[in-house]
Parts: C-alpha cells; structure tokens; sequence
C-alpha cells in the first residue's frame, strides 16, 4: 500500500520525514509520496514560494531513502490543486498522511466526502490539536492515529526565522538547509541566510 504526504512543502521539514517514516513502519507501507502542492488553493490568500523551488526542496528532502519518493503530478497540473484529483490518479489503495491540525479543517476541503471515501487517512498528532476534535470531524471516515513525537514545526515557523536571520539548519534536511541558503529563499533582503545559532 501507498502512502501520500502532500503539502506545501515550503520548506519540507524533518517533521514531515518522521511522520512519513512513522507511517511506513506502522502501516507496513511499501511506499511514502511526497506531493508537493502546484497551486494550493486553500492558501490563495498567502504568498506561496515558486512550485519549482518547492518541487526541487522535496526531491532534496526524500533523496537517499529508498522507500520515499518525490512526486510532481500536482507541481504540473495547471490550474488549482485539490487533493482528490490527486487520489483519483492512484490506481492503488492509498493513506493520506495529514497533521492533525489539517486534518480537523478536511471537512472543507474541495469533495471532502470523496476523499474520505478514497483513501484511509493516517493523522499525526500536533501539539495544541485535541484528538477528539479530529475524530468528531471526521465522523465516517477510516481514520488512525499515527504515533509520532510532538515536534512543533511548522512551514511558517521555519520561514519567519529564515527572515528573522536565524538559522533553520537541523530543522530541514540539510540538503534542504543549503537550497535555502543558496537560492535565499524567505529572506527579506538579496543577503545569504546566515549560519548563526538562533
């Protein structure tokens, strides 16, 4: 069985390698995909980096292991992204991968029913995200807990230090750390992120 792990990727984190890694062991998956989002419609009201830096991150952050994989079907899919198109090209049976926190706003998303009824929907545990909230709104779905450490990353978090001057290294892959730094993406200014302790 396959699992899928979308997002924004902006940047991929080592949260989102240890909640792939928990899924893969836990659910004796055969793969982990990562999808970076192309054009994410629920984040149209906020700046998203250019999907080829965020295409080119995730295929850094998974490079080496042999059970991930980067995958690009929504990076160049035009228009905007909605996760059951994405489901709907999987011939096989498929986990969704999602942060608790995502998880309690699925019911908004695009089909929402459509996706509950494609694909089991593995949650991982996010700091200040209530379980029973989770699985209230996600009545009628297959559902599971996945066991991962809290780790408060986040996507935002990594980006507000990058402009802040403080150093995100050990919080992504290091691969990832170097294309920040060298493409100075998130920074305010053209300077280079510097490596500094935080």
């Amino acid at each position: 069985m396959r699992g899928i792990l979308g997002g924004t990727f902006d940047p991929p984190h080592v949260a989102h390698l240890v909640a792939a890694e928990a899924a893969y062991r836990q659910l004796a998956l055969e793969t982990v995909t990562f999808v970076p989002a192309g054009a994410p419609w629920q984040k149209a009201e906020r700046e998203v980096s250019p999907a080829e830096d965020r295409w080119a991150m995730t295929r850094l952050a998974v490079e080496g292991v042999g059970y991930f994989e980067a995958d690009d079907r929504e990076v160049m899919r035009p228009g905007w992204t909605y996760t059951i198109d994405t489901l709907e090209t999987f011939d096989e049976p498929v986990v969704l991968i999602v942060g608790a926190d995502a998880a309690r706003g699925l019911p908004t998303w695009y089909r929402a029913r459509d996706v509950m009824a494609r694909a089991t929907i593995a949650v991982i545990p996010r700091p200040g995200v209530d379980a029973r909230s989770v699985e209230r709104r996600l009545e009628g779905a297959t559902m599971l807990w996945l066991e991962t450490p809290l780790l408060a990353i986040s996507g935002t978090m990594l980006r507000d230090r990058v402009r802040r001057g403080h150093s995100v290294r050990f919080l992504v892959p290091d691969p990832v750390w170097r294309y920040v730094e060298e493409h100075g993406l998130y920074r305010v200014d053209d300077g280079r992120l510097e490596d500094r302790s935080a």
